[in-house]
């Protein structure tokens, strides 16, 4: 893709939230629950939850879903979840029904409701090997309204949503560095320049603003180092620097343009596009440089936006061969299994729930994924359009 066609495609994009309360199974019946013969993600576990109401139920149950923990009748469960919610506090413990024996007994106090569900669910998940919980987590988007884009932040369940930038043009391209900051693309100046934004403070420095195109700031999650996409070098190229954009490494000097990085979580390697062998491929290569190879997606072709499962399994990615469509693929490369109708995949934190973007009448609507399932939920829509999620860690 050149960097017209690239920011083309920027200016049509967008994204962002506020989740309805029915669940939908996903309109393509395409199959998720294999890869090379074996389970893809572990079946979800059946749970009766029982003695919460009103907003702490429906929290605590959206939230148990996503992490691979399904409420089902009491004559179908393995676990019984019991508790309440006061108004002040909530508690919760999880027996077998087999044995009989409490798994865990936790209570929570501060905040509202929501939070307090949130953090008994991130609890129950861990507690059942479910973990990381990803309750409080939050995913930063992209929505547009006519030429204008901006950035946007809600928990992962669409509420508590925060416009993030005004900047009254292109931004885009969001990542998280931390709990509190981003990097992201504004043409803020004029340029595609990378920023980082910390989000307590408002603080917002420049980072990149190199001549031509500079966008697709990832950091390692070591919290380190940046990888992005420059073309000071004459393409679109990948680069690797500190956190303030110092110490500039480029990786790659190929004719063709790359994009897209992610990291692998031991921040060793980066996995990026490029189209250097024609069509768009995905690549791995050393965050400390030498030659790339390639990450075979067999099955499906032309792929885009790469994201690295934070467990080092997987990685999801865009197919753009006809439709567009999320897949996955082991990290090191092989049968490529096709998720969903959808694209700009971003893993959750416990590597089975996944944000994505589906095209709706036109326009691209947020949405989660349940892999296992295929079962969707989507956020409610921001101005026109969202797209480009990120989920924070």
């Amino acid at each position: 893709m050149n960097p017209h066609a690239y920011f083309h495609q920027l200016l049509a994009a967008a994204l962002l939230l506020a989740l309805p309360t029915t669940l939908r199974s996903a309109e393509q019946d395409l199959d998720i629950e294999r890869l090379r013969g074996g389970s893809l993600f572990a079946k979800p576990i059946p749970v009766f939850v029982s003695g919460y109401s009103g907003e702490a139920d429906t929290v605590l149950k959206n939230d148990l879903f996503f992490m691979g923990i399904d409420s089902v009748p009491e004559s179908q469960a393995q676990y019984l979840l019991t508790g309440k919610y006061d108004g002040s506090q909530i508690d919760g413990a999880l027996m077998d029904k087999i044995n009989k024996n409490y798994i865990t007994r936790q209570a929570f106090k501060g905040g509202n409701a929501r939070l307090q569900a949130h953090t008994l669910a991130d609890a129950i998940a861990v507690a059942l090997g479910r973990g990381p919980g990803i309750g409080r987590s939050k995913i930063v988007f992209r929505a547009k309204r006519g030429a204008i884009s901006e950035l946007f932040i809600t928990d992962f369940d669409g509420q508590n949503l925060q416009q993030i930038t005004q900047d009254g043009t292109i931004t885009a391209a969001p990542c998280w560095a931390g709990r509190d900051a981003l990097y992201y693309t504004s043409y803020k100046l004029g340029n595609p320049d990378i920023y980082y934004h910390k989000l307590s403070s408002g603080e917002r420095r420049p980072v990149a603003r190199h001549l031509g195109l500079n966008t697709s700031a990832a950091v390692s999650p070591d919290g380190q180092h940046i990888a992005m996409i420059l073309s000071k070098g004459g393409n679109p190229d990948l680069y690797v620097s500190d956190l303030s954009g110092n110490n500039l490494r480029r990786l790659t000097t190929t004719p063709q343009e790359e994009s897209s990085p992610c990291w692998s979580p031991d921040s060793r390697e980066i996995c990026y596009v490029s189209k250097s062998s024609g069509a768009n491929r995905l690549y791995r290569i050393s965050s400390e440089g030498g030659a790339a190879r390639s990450v075979p997606t067999i099955g499906v072709s032309n792929c885009t936006e790469p994201s690295w499962s934070p467990d080092g399994k997987f990685i999801a990615f865009t197919s753009q061969a006809g439709s567009f469509r999320v897949c996955v693929v082991e990290a090191k490369g092989g049968d490529a299994t096709i998720l969903i109708e959808g694209e700009d995949p971003s893993w959750a934190p416990n590597s089975r729930a996944i944000s994505y973007v589906r095209r709706q009448n036109g326009n691209r609507v947020l949405s989660l994924l349940d892999a296992y399932s295929k079962r969707t939920k989507d956020v409610a829509r921001v101005w026109e359009s969202t797209s480009q999620p990120s989920w924070s860690r």
